[in-house]
């Protein structure tokens, strides 16, 4: 373990898990902390700005959104309103675990990339928004902002250079509908996280309190304070092109080394994460599917052919077939390979497991976390859990399969937010690669001829 975590490109995740290296401000210190901040405030804001589109970072938070260009959506020296910072610690995408590690163990790592990110767009008050689960969480990253004020990194005039920012901590109901960015400002709000129409509610037009607003994650904003101290250009050279810098995985399910561990962008493919990072499969088992996003993303199988385009020595791009193995895990190849890099959370799933009862797991959860505010989602998830649920029960219909399938089609798409994909999208590609194995257990159990849908749900 130890010898591959030197093979690591550790940059966001540096300090963590380093001996003797603690949360408190005068270890950071010590460790060159708030020193990149001195830089940056030198700059000025649009100097970083011009840093973070040369990076070419996107958004760690699920959707790769490039970070620049969201940033570049709100002009401060146009705009009359007052213009918000959200840091989204929300981190509620089953599987993913990777910045609790940052708060929990390098909170003023997140404090000077949010801090970096306020003064470069103009920001004077900032809101960190953190799921009330995070209980110990809340209490470090309060600790921090404490520290932080103290030291004159936070507060009025910052380190006298004119710029004031206040940072607070706000406490989320712990509902996974609050990452996604319109349910969570509802949330700051003080209102039910019912997700916004977009448009027009773009959160740079019309964010927090109808302000533009500026919605990153945890390991968004820390990558910032490395951007500015390397230089754009420098962290685009890490990873590979449109994939750069670093990536933190976390790592779950049958492998002998499940954990969070940091790469350059691509820089491995999804065996030699599981084979050589992992120690394999667990047990001696065979690999049967991997789920490379976090539990919304499509799920990938074994011993299937990939299409995807990659970069031949001549700059070209070429069509190549690949085995589920060979995919480099970066957001485009995963994207061309059916499924998305998301939040990072790779969860894997050797031949042992039932996908019936995979699937019935993951279904519930959506089911338990809808807002309620778009019908296709309120009642079609709600379907796809009552039906799988029967099916895993051993009272599944020949046509069960089929029917999931028609629901999952009405959900995708014809929601507010992306929150029916990520119901619809395991659901599809489940029955899609497994289909044999739910018709197998339905023909196992005995199967019934189809009724109406009410009578199926129940």
């Amino acid at each position: 373990m130890f010898l591959m975590a030197r093979r690591e490109h550790r940059l966001v995740f540096k300090n963590i898990d380093v001996r003797g290296y603690t949360r408190d401000i005068a270890c950071y210190q010590k460790h060159g902390g708030y020193e990149i901040l001195k830089k940056g405030l030198a700059m000025g804001g649009a100097a970083i700005r011009d840093e973070v589109k040369k990076s070419q970072l996107r958004g760690r938070g699920g959707a790769g959104f490039p970070t620049g260009t969201k940033w570049s959506f709100i002009d401060p020296a146009k705009t009359t309103k007052p213009i918000y910072l959200i840091c989204n610690a929300d981190e509620s995408e089953p599987g993913t675990f990777k910045d609790r590690q940052i708060i929990h163990k390098d909170p003023h790592q997140l404090l000077e990339g949010m801090i970096l990110s306020c003064f470069a767009n103009g920001v004077k008050l900032a809101y960190l928004y953190i799921r009330c689960e995070f209980t110990e969480g809340w209490k470090i990253m309060e600790k921090a902002l404490e520290e932080a004020r103290a030291a004159g990194f936070l507060g009025k005039n910052i380190l006298k250079t004119g710029y004031d920012l206040e940072i607070y901590v706000h406490r989320g109901a712990g509902a996974y509908i609050c990452g996604e960015e319109t349910g969570l400002i509802e949330s700051l709000e003080g209102k039910r996280a019912y997700p916004r129409i977009k448009p027009p509610y773009f959160p740079a037009v019309l964010g927090l309190y109808m302000c533009p607003t500026i919605v990153n994650n945890v390991e968004t904003l820390c990558n910032v304070k490395h951007i500015v101290e390397m230089g754009g250009e420098a962290y685009a050279n890490i990873g590979r092109s449109n994939n750069t810098g670093t990536r933190l995985l976390c790592v779950s399910g049958d492998v002998v080394r499940p954990g969070y561990y940091e790469f350059p962008v691509g820089a491995l493919t999804l065996g030699q994460l599981i084979n050589d990072v992992c120690g394999g499969i667990r047990n001696g088992n065979r690999l049967k599917a991997v789920i490379p996003g976090g539990s919304s993303a499509k799920v990938l199988k074994a011993g299937e052919v990939y299409k995807i385009k990659e970069k031949g020595l001549d700059g070209k791009m070429l069509d190549k077939e690949v085995g589920l193995e060979d995919l480099r895990l970066d957001f485009d190849t995963l994207a061309a390979a059916g499924s998305m890099a998301g939040s990072g959370g790779v969860i894997v799933m050797d031949h042992t497991r039932d996908m019936v009862e995979c699937l019935a797991n993951i279904s519930a959860f959506y089911a338990h976390e809808s807002c309620g505010q778009c019908t296709p989602c309120r009642e079609g998830v709600l379907w796809l859990k009552k039906i799988l649920g029967r099916i895993a029960e051993g009272h599944g219909r020949e046509d069960d399969p089929a029917l999931l399938k028609e629901v999952a089609d009405r959900i995708a798409g014809r929601t507010i937010c992306a929150f029916g994909e990520a119901a619809a999208w395991p659901v599809q590609s489940f029955i899609s690669k497994f289909k044999a194995e739910f018709s197998a257990r339905i023909a196992r159990n005995g199967s019934a001829s189809r009724h109406d849908t009410i009578s199926l749900l129940h």
